[in-house]
């Protein structure tokens, strides 16, 4: 795997982003809380994590859900996946969503979604007075069925 080193600001107390494994492609991101956020089934908040980040120019970090969060307590980031932009500078927040059925407790330090370093390629958009044709054209939306076989 290659590896490029990002500049990264911490608030007191914040937690370095951390992979947990020699294979893990994301890396934890966690919260950074003065109080601890309940959020309702059906609730969403926006959890701060204490961190700002100087991505460089070239690259985008994904904000992913954690699997085990989403499986065992329904908990999910919102709008998945969440970008963060090469020429964005702020503090990183997590939109956070509680699909589950009970109420959920978010914890400073507490492991709140992964984030995935990505290089990205940007798009020349074209006018053009028609597009070529496919086999699947203009079918979306399960246009190739939906379910079994």
């Amino acid at each position: 795997m290659n590896t490029i080193s990002i500049p990264c600001t911490l608030a007191e107390g914040a937690v370095l982003p951390e992979y947990k494994t020699s294979g893990a492609v994301g890396c934890d991101l966690c919260a950074f809380l003065s109080q601890p956020v309940i959020l309702q089934p059906g609730d969403r908040a926006m959890i701060p994590t204490g961190l700002a980040f100087a991505i460089p120019s070239g690259y985008e970090i994904q904000v992913r859900p954690r699997s085990g969060l989403a499986a065992k307590n329904g908990v999910t980031v919102l709008n998945t996946p969440g970008t963060i932009d090469s020429d964005y500078r702020g503090e990183v927040k997590v939109i956070l969503i509680n699909l589950g059925k009970e109420a959920f407790t978010v914890s400073n330090g507490d492991r709140i979604a992964q984030l995935v370093v990505a290089p990205v390629t940007i798009g020349a958009f074209q006018p053009v007075d028609s597009l070529d044709q496919t086999e699947r054209g203009a079918g979306g939306f399960g246009s190739t069925g939906v379910g079994k076989k």
